[in-house]
């Protein structure tokens, strides 16, 4: 269908008219990337320390998973130092004081906004002049000057493309909030994410009471950080101790159990890795994987056939990361190892001995990064050894067993 756009007064877009000529590099004017906190410590952690001014967030996540409550509360923190335009398209003004009265999250710099055209939000901008704007959701957001509806394709670009040129313009941080597909894509097209300088996915079960914040994209920042959150009645809170929280439900004297040390960005992480292995009289068993990689649960499968002579065509094998954490590192092929041998010879693993390492085709176990950070993280929750490649032997204050292959580090277990 054929759209007709009007071009419309707006600060943003007068903005970028005026001349520019090429520069040199070094005549650029450099100032010390500065951030700004969000008052929220995990927030902060996968952002990358922050924010920094005119960037814009994409904010993503199933429906229901907490994502407009953590932006209220994100609004809420900031609103203690500078004044924030929280603009909502889906709640109204009555709605959304209600959820605030319920997450204790009332300030009277927080300003509110029950607005979905476009023009108009940024000229409540333009009144206000916030430190922060947060815009739920996108695809509830439309302009005059776009024929198509709310939502489509279209009104979700150029209205994207519009707040992006807001944030450059004016050195205020946008947070976008933004709806996910069955697939768990973020819906309308794919130029949104390459728009917004962070993309930010929500994840967890909503049946589960803890969320994890992940970094998709981030332009000032690593992508590797995740923050921890658990969902209470008065909103999210964050989680000091996450590996002490995956291991708290850690079922005793169980077959088929491997605690392992992953690593998300800079912080190591505690998890309990789970295998099933139940016989089948399928021609194709099962092979399931949640939590982990998929592909690398079936090349460790075919090694431990190969090199050990054990057999699964026979068998349904069920991998599983438990607390609904992702773990998808290379150093995570031990553990999984162990805990499908575990199981499928019903001997449980020793509960005091966490278990790090990749291994290779040939059965051998190879070396994995920041194994010291690792190792710390074993002994503060008071394991007593740790399983490790040969070749990243390294001082402890527990136990280290190196080994050199999957065959090796059953033989002496």
């Amino acid at each position: 269908m054929e759209e007709h756009q009007n071009k419309a007064p707006s600060f943003a877009l007068r903005a970028s008219e005026g001349k520019q000529i090429p520069i040199s590099i070094t005549e650029v004017d450099y100032k010390e990337e500065s951030r700004i906190s969000t008052g929220i410590v995990e927030v902060d952690r996968v952002l990358g320390g922050g924010v920094v001014g005119g960037s814009v967030v994409l904010v993503s996540g199933e429906p229901g998973i907490g994502k407009s409550t953590m932006m209220l509360q994100v609004a809420e923190a900031l609103s203690l130092k500078s004044i924030i335009l929280y603009v909502s398209g889906e709640e109204s003004a009555n709605q959304i004081r209600i959820r605030a009265e319920r997450l204790g999250t009332l300030s009277k710099n927080l300003m509110l906004l029950p607005e979905t055209n476009l023009f108009a939000i940024e000229k409540a901008v333009a009144d206000v002049k916030p430190k922060f704007v947060v815009i739920d959701s996108i695809q509830t957001m439309f302009r005059d000057d776009v024929s198509s509806a709310p939502g489509s394709v279209s009104q979700v670009r150029e209205c994207a493309n519009y707040l992006v040129r807001i944030a450059k313009s004016t050195g205020i941080p946008i947070f976008i909030v933004g709806h996910v597909t069955k697939e768990g894509n973020i819906a309308g097209p794919r130029i949104l994410e390459h728009m917004v300088d962070t993309v930010l996915y929500f994840e967890g079960e909503r049946h589960k009471q803890y969320r994890i914040l992940r970094a998709n994209k981030n332009r000032f920042g690593s992508t590797n950080e995740i923050g921890i959150f658990e969902m209470k009645d008065n909103g999210l809170v964050e989680v000091a101790n996450p590996s002490q929280v995956f291991l708290s439900e850690r079922p005793e004297n169980s077959s088929g159990s491997v605690v392992t040390a992953a690593l998300e960005g800079t912080r190591p992480l505690l998890v309990e890795i789970q295998a099933l292995v139940a016989p089948t009289k399928m021609v194709y068993p099962v092979r399931k994987a949640t939590g982990v990689d998929y592909n690398r649960v079936v090349i460790i499968l075919a090694v431990l056939e190969r090199q050990l002579g054990l057999k699964f065509s026979d068998a349904d094998v069920y991998v599983n990361a438990a607390g609904g954490v992702r773990v998808s590192e290379p150093a995570m092929d031990l553990p999984i190892a162990l805990a499908i041998v575990s199981c499928h010879k019903n001997k449980p693993f020793d509960a005091k001995t966490v278990a790090v390492g990749e291994i290779g085709l040939a059965g051998e176990i190879r070396s994995v990064n920041q194994i010291e950070q690792r190792i710390k993280e074993a002994e503060k929750l008071g394991f007593e050894q740790i399983i490790v490649p040969k070749s990243n032997q390294s001082k402890s204050k527990i136990k280290l067993l190196a080994v050199s292959s999957v065959k090796e580090a059953l033989n002496r277990l």
